[in-house]
């Protein structure tokens, strides 16, 4: 299973994101995504998803990627909302219109997907809290909705209960990250089918780092844990992404990884249906982006 990726981000190193990006800074370097593909290949790797960049990287890998034997996806750039979380991946919108142009643009660029970016990101030092922003309901649901009606899927970034409930209700197809979900959002992907793909590695990972809170750390892996296993019980679709790329998961290595914390947090008695499950998660991604 660790040969599918399912949240990854090429254009980056796992290590250092300003150092990453800052390789591209004055064009894309071609030389570099192709040593990640290599990485890539080298460690098994046939099907990545990526989550979008705003240098043309996933573009370029996504056209190159049959010579690596990757099946390779990406939404081309993520869309955020202006003045939110998100520009490091992709382009901001302001008015509705703006965004309906994006979609279009993915389109003629020939990306697979819509990535949206529904949140921000957790504050590592601050149970509950988000950095970043979040999206109004009534945007949620227009904006999957102008996805849908262009004939893409739909790659949701989203934190927080009401978050992914807004975003699950609209449609979406997938719920990336979905840290802080309830019982309402477990039922509503019960509902819905959307897949979750609950990036473990970057949360884990920086708990070792000893830059953040431990406790805070620790709240929140206990509680994406007993989701995680809640989710197993019900059957749910749950597909693999380390957001590989991200701090301190390295960039081919992430998904291996990801497994492993995955069946750490299943735990013993749930592994062989957390298998079946991320089998049936990994393809069904594979279908629809």
């Amino acid at each position: 299973m660790a040969d599918f990726e399912c949240h990854g981000h090429i254009v980056l190193d796992g290590n250092d994101y300003r150092k990453a990006m800052a390789l591209h800074r004055t064009g894309l370097d071609r030389d570099v995504i192709r040593r990640q593909l290599e990485n890539c290949r080298e460690q098994g790797i046939r099907f990545y998803r990526d989550g979008g960049d705003c240098v043309g990287a996933s573009e370029y890998a996504a056209g190159i990627a049959a010579e690596y034997d990757l099946d390779y996806r990406t939404p081309i750039f993520a869309i955020h909302k202006k003045e939110h979380y998100g520009g490091m991946f992709g382009k901001c919108f302001d008015r509705f219109a703006e965004y309906e142009q994006l979609v279009h643009e993915v389109r003629e660029r020939g990306g697979h997907f819509i990535k949206i970016m529904v949140s921000g990101i957790m504050d590592f030092n601050r149970y509950g809290e988000l950095t970043g922003g979040t999206l109004e309901q009534h945007l949620i649901q227009d904006m999957v909705a102008a996805a849908h009606e262009t004939g893409f899927a739909v790659m949701a970034h989203v934190n927080t209960a009401e978050q992914i409930a807004w975003t699950l209700e609209a449609g979406a197809d997938s719920i990336e990250h979905g840290y802080y979900m309830d019982d309402r959002c477990l039922d509503l992907l019960r509902e819905t089918g959307a897949v979750w793909v609950p990036t473990f590695a970057p949360v884990e990972n920086a708990r070792k780092s000893g830059l953040f809170s431990e406790t805070v750390l620790d709240r929140i892996l206990k509680l994406h844990r007993a989701n995680l296993q809640k989710a197993v019980e019900m059957n749910l679709p749950i597909a693999c992404g380390s957001d590989a790329g991200s701090f301190m998961v390295p960039p081919a290595e992430g998904c291996s990884i990801e497994e492993n914390y995955l069946k750490q947090a299943a735990g013993p008695k749930l592994t062989e249906k957390l298998k079946e499950i991320l089998e049936q998660g990994n393809k069904k991604i594979q279908k629809q982006f």
